[in-house]
């Protein structure tokens, strides 16, 4: 038993990681419930599942445009100083938001160019983050640290939710917005007290431009790579539609306040929080990733359906718990196979190129779900998101690989 803990919790042995792993779950933890404050205010203030869609799409937009010059930007100078920049971004939007909302003046649009800003952040602060973690642990550890970062965002995903429900409820959105303007101070603090993650190659000499071809060249050439990257593209686009519009399955389906959105909230976070502990657990006995990740995605394609089709709340409930651990196992693995097939000094270029495929396809997704949704309804929207990731499961498991994906 001591000996399986300490292999599902091994980088924790390590002073940095553990700083940056704390710093960024009380971050993620302000993070979430920010978006389930948001996510109300927005259904409240407009009655529309499209304005859902919209935020979460210019939240993610950035991404599209700036991920792969954030990647190029961690490859050439000190990750922890574009991260710690990304941070302090985030905790001023979020105290505008605050006072804005204390105040009673909240106009949609500001909302709206708020997220954008976040976003904008984001697209530089994420493929620093990503390639700062295996600069904190040795190399055979590095799927374990993978792994527990998953176990971090999805437990904040979990109380996070939690918490807002209490907040919003007793204090109201502004206390929601300010404890995650709040929580922004813990990982600014964990990055200031850094010792490892400094670059030790010298900064790359060639233009940006050259720079990012050159990341781009590597994924290209690397069949493993290429798949990976387009499975991460078609399992966020069909999977993020879900946690988008739980607000309108919360409200219009199940008849619950926000309180009860938190819980569906909940639900899935801690499915995701036990499918990342597993991952962690068992990471480094797996033999065929690639494999174990397709199926997964499809299992999480078939839970879609499933979950689109409930009318009963606890059913419901039952189906996120699990199409959470799925999804979990699925993107973990992703990351694992992604960070562990690269070098350190393209580590930058190529997470983003893979961040841009996995977080782009965000707002591509929630926006295709939110115009189609009035059309067809939420419910037959996510179904035909789970039916695609159920089809592309299959197709990649009965090819002979020709990506790799199901080699690794």
């Amino acid at each position: 038993m001591r000996a399986s803990l300490g292999r599902t919790f091994k980088a924790f042995s390590y002073r940095d990681y553990r700083l940056l792993w704390a710093g960024a779950f009380l971050s993620s933890v302000g993070t979430w419930m920010q978006k389930v404050a948001q996510s109300w205010l927005i259904l409240d203030i407009t009655k529309s599942s499209f304005y859902l869609g919209l935020d979460a799409f210019l939240g993610d937009l950035p991404f599209l445009a700036f991920s792969l010059f954030g990647g190029v930007l961690a490859d050439r100078i000190d990750r922890r100083r574009i991260l710690l920049g990304s941070q302090l971004v985030q905790l001023t939007s979020a105290v505008i938001l605050t006072v804005l909302v204390y105040k009673g003046v909240v106009p949609i649009w500001v909302i709206l160019v708020l997220s954008f800003v976040v976003g904008l952040a984001q697209s530089f602060g994420g493929p620093a983050y990503q390639a700062l973690v295996p600069a904190l642990v040795d190399k055979e550890d590095l799927p374990n640290a993978v792994a527990l970062n998953s176990i971090q965002f999805n437990l904040a995903r979990v109380i996070g939710p939690v918490l807002a429900g209490v907040a919003f409820y007793k204090l109201g959105a502004a206390a929601c917005f300010g404890l995650n303007g709040l929580s922004f101070v813990a990982v600014i603090f964990a990055i200031l007290a850094l010792k490892r993650g400094e670059m030790t190659a010298a900064a790359a000499k060639e233009p940006v431009l050259a720079s990012l071809r050159t990341g781009l060249a590597a994924v290209r050439d690397a069949r493993a790579l290429r798949g990976l990257v387009g499975l991460a593209f078609v399992g966020s686009f069909c999977a993020m539609p879900l946690v988008t519009f739980l607000p309108v399955f919360a409200k219009d389906i199940f008849l619950q306040d926000a309180k009860g959105y938190a819980g569906l909230l909940a639900a899935f976070g801690i499915g995701a929080v036990i499918g990342a502990v597993s991952v962690a657990g068992f990471v480094g006995q797996v033999k065929r990733k690639g494999t174990v990740a397709v199926a997964m995605q499809m299992s999480f394609g078939a839970l879609l359906i499933a979950f689109a089709l409930s009318k009963n709340l606890y059913l419901s409930y039952a189906i996120l718990f699990f199409s959470g651990a799925c999804l979990m196992v699925v993107f973990a693995l992703f990351m694992t196979l992604v960070q562990t097939n690269v070098d350190d000094a393209m580590r930058g270029r190529v997470v983003s190129v893979y961040t841009l495929a996995f977080r782009g396809a965000m707002p591509l997704g929630n926006l295709f779900a939110g115009l189609v949704s009035p059309l067809v309804t939420v419910p037959v929207a996510l179904m035909g998101n789970g039916l695609l990731l159920v089809m592309v499961g299959l197709t990649v498991l009965l090819r002979r690989n020709p990506d790799g994906v199901t080699k690794l």
